[in-house]
């Protein structure tokens, strides 16, 4: 049963080569693409499919997961027509590379947990092709800076960079806080509070990692939850007959707890 599963894929794999083949020699708008041109295309189909794994929505993740798998196998048409790489060599590197990288599946290496798989994976991406990488080379400067940071952060942590217990972290928290409002009580100048600031969220964001918390899901869900009840705010001073810009706070505050009270959470 299994092998049978195994050659629909194979088969509907192929299916998908055949179609991007076509769709590159004879449509006007595949033909007119580059790996530039899709560039920014992909990122919008990342954050897409980021969007529907925080909804928990299968059907959503389904075809966003198709839309970035077509992307895959468009950069790799590019590449095959430019000499670079082809569909196949893309899947064999990777073969290659997750072998190289679970020798506790693959090898004599022993891992018992997901820490200690995390820590021998960034051992081994310093270990390849025989040459010396930087430990935070791998880190795309692209990255939004709170997945950045985090990024940073479990990287380092794979070199023994790290708090020795995650408790630590809070006095560091509590220490970039304190430096914050000094910085703002002596009224000193917007570059030097935007720094402290900055101190204060990496700090945050490694108190996050410490205590198993993704931050940018985590800000993510607020900023959803912030915008249902905002939005439950808007509609119900519409019913009402008033205006926002005209209420006060305090009459908006009524709402707005009662907006939290209808989404079930009380923080």
């Amino acid at each position: 049963m299994q092998q049978e599963g195994n050659q629909q894929t194979l088969d509907t794999f192929k299916k998908l080569i055949d179609i991007m083949n076509d769709l590159r020699a004879q449509c006007p708008w595949d033909k007119k693409q580059t790996l530039e041109s899709l560039r920014n295309l992909t990122i919008e189909e990342t954050y897409e499919l980021a969007d529907a794994i925080l909804e928990r929505d299968g059907n959503e993740i389904k075809k966003e997961l198709g839309d970035i798998l077509l992307h895959i196998v468009f950069y790799s048409k590019i590449g095959a027509e430019n000499d670079w790489f082809t569909i196949n060599e893309v899947m064999e590197s990777l073969n290659q590379k997750l072998i190289y990288r679970h020798p506790h599946i693959y090898g004599d290496t022993s891992a018992q947990s997901a820490t200690e798989v995390e820590e021998n994976w960034e051992a081994l991406k310093l270990k390849e092709k025989g040459r010396k990488k930087r430990v935070l080379e791998g880190v795309p400067k692209s990255l939004p800076a709170l997945v950045k940071a985090n990024r940073i952060q479990q990287k380092v942590r794979g070199v023994g960079f790290d708090w020795t217990e995650r408790e630590q972290v809070w006095g560091k928290v509590d220490e970039e806080l304190r430096e914050v409002k000094d910085e703002i009580a002596q009224k000193n100048s917007h570059e030097d509070i935007e720094a402290e600031f900055g101190d204060l969220f990496f700090s945050l964001i490694n108190a996050a990692r410490l205590y198993d918390i993704d931050p940018e899901t985590a800000l993510e869900r607020t900023n959803k939850k912030f915008i249902n009840r905002f939005n439950y705010l808007e509609q119900q001073t519409l019913q009402k007959g008033k205006d926002l810009h005209k209420m006060s706070l305090e009459e908006m505050d009524v709402i707005w707890e009662e907006a939290k009270q209808f989404d079930g959470n009380n923080h």
